[in-house]
């Protein structure tokens, strides 16, 4: 059993990057998580669409985002963080200026664009806070960054929509908007580090795709991916069993709670003196998903939602660790897009998955077939590295 410590971060803390970058990211993300909630009230509310027309737009900008992952973190590998981050301000700038005060097509259009040029806010946090600690501190600094990540999530979404209660949503999406905009100056202006000490710098070697894009680096993306399905099947779950239960004033509860408890999880997790697979991790998240298809009412969801919540904050800084060790220096922005591409594209995929399920036999199988998934992509995982290991070992030579 692997044992807690807090000198991981204490060490961590100790470096002045780490904390700058994670005070950063935490400011430059707040917009994009308040953004997703506010562009489905403003679809709903201000222009008058249905719930399905709000959906195919957020599903038509996430695959924008999806797509420029990649491309992105190539670019900054190759040019770094200024030359990468300057366009995309411009891009931003002008979507999002006309965006929220244009009707329902010209609004996914320009979603769509500024979706493909992104500012990619994430990419550049978690190459930040890697380069800015030793590699045996890179997990409790993951960890951190999961943690601040996860108050932004727990936060941000709940003042935009407070703010579009009170004032219209095309001035509050264009506030936020223009706050993202502004925390793209900020990551221009610092221009933190991507590179550790010792490690290639940004622009000096190009490394072919083909040497490290193989099958463990996909197997990790993959369980990025069946984890943030598991995370986002079981939001939509949630709001199924609380509306079942006749408690929708009480959604906003559980929700946190499950945000507290992969808080929770998270900063233990960046305190243990060792790694687990995020195999193993996403297994463990999968099973403790299945209990909440069994809660029989509000608490009794709060309580299994804040159990099933200790293990996701883990298992994507799992996803990220493994597959950052993987990759060389030289590569990691273009590694880091594909991994948060695969996030992004879980995300998108685990509401409908639910909600077909949800409609079909009730909210307690939304949370059943989003776990069966995650514990077979885990499975698959795990017999996969025994395979490979096993297969290493039979070519090695003998010792006799």
């Amino acid at each position: 059993m692997p044992a807690v410590s807090l000198a991981p971060y204490r060490r961590a803390l100790a470096s002045r990057p780490l904390r700058t970058i994670l005070v950063l990211g935490t400011l430059v993300r707040g917009p994009v998580f308040a953004s997703g909630v506010l562009i489905t009230v403003h679809v709903v509310t201000t222009l008058g669409r249905s719930y399905a027309a709000a959906g195919a737009l957020a599903a038509a900008a996430t695959i924008a985002i999806a797509v420029s992952g990649p491309w992105r973190g190539r670019l900054l590998d190759r040019l770094g963080l200024r030359r990468v981050v300057l366009p995309s301000l411009g891009v931003a700038l002008v979507c999002w200026s006309i965006a929220p005060f244009v009707g329902y097509w010209p609004l996914l259009g320009l979603a769509v664009v500024a979706g493909l040029f992104v500012i990619p806010t994430f990419s550049i946090t978690r190459q930040a806070v890697i380069a800015s600690v030793a590699v045996a501190d890179r997990r409790t600094a993951i960890s951190l960054d999961s943690a601040a990540m996860e108050l932004s999530f727990m936060f941000t979404p709940a003042v935009a929509v407070w703010a579009a209660a009170h004032w219209s949503t095309p001035s509050v999406l264009f506030a936020t908007q223009m706050l993202g905009v502004l925390g793209g100056v900020l990551l221009w202006v610092v221009d933190p580090p991507l590179r550790g000490e010792g490690e290639t710098r940004v622009g000096t070697t190009r490394v072919p795709i083909r040497t490290w894009f193989g099958l463990p680096f996909l197997a990790v993306c993959l369980a990025a991916l069946a984890s943030t399905l598991v995370l986002s099947g079981s939001d939509i779950g949630i709001v199924a069993a609380m509306r079942d239960f006749d408690a929708v004033a009480q959604i906003g509860l559980v929700l946190a709670l499950w945000g507290l408890g992969s808080l929770v999880g998270g900063l233990l997790y960046g305190a243990l003196s060792r790694s687990i697979s995020a195999f193993w991790l996403l297994g463990g998240l999968a099973v403790v998903t299945f209990p909440m298809a069994l809660a029989s009412s509000p608490w009794g969801l709060v309580l299994l939602g804040f159990v099933a919540g200790l293990l996701c904050a883990p298992t994507i800084t799992a996803t990220i660790d493994q597959a950052s060790r993987m990759v060389p220096a030289a590569a990691r922005g273009e590694a880091m897009g594909w991994h948060g591409s695969f996030l992004t594209t879980g995300g998108a995929l685990g509401a409908p998955i639910a909600g077909l399920a949800i409609d079909g036999w009730g909210p307690p199988a939304g949370f059943v077939t989003v776990a069966v998934v995650g514990l077979l992509v885990a499975v698959a995982g795990v017999a996969t590295t025994r395979l490979r290991r096993t297969a290493r070992e039979r070519l090695q030579p003998s010792p006799w």
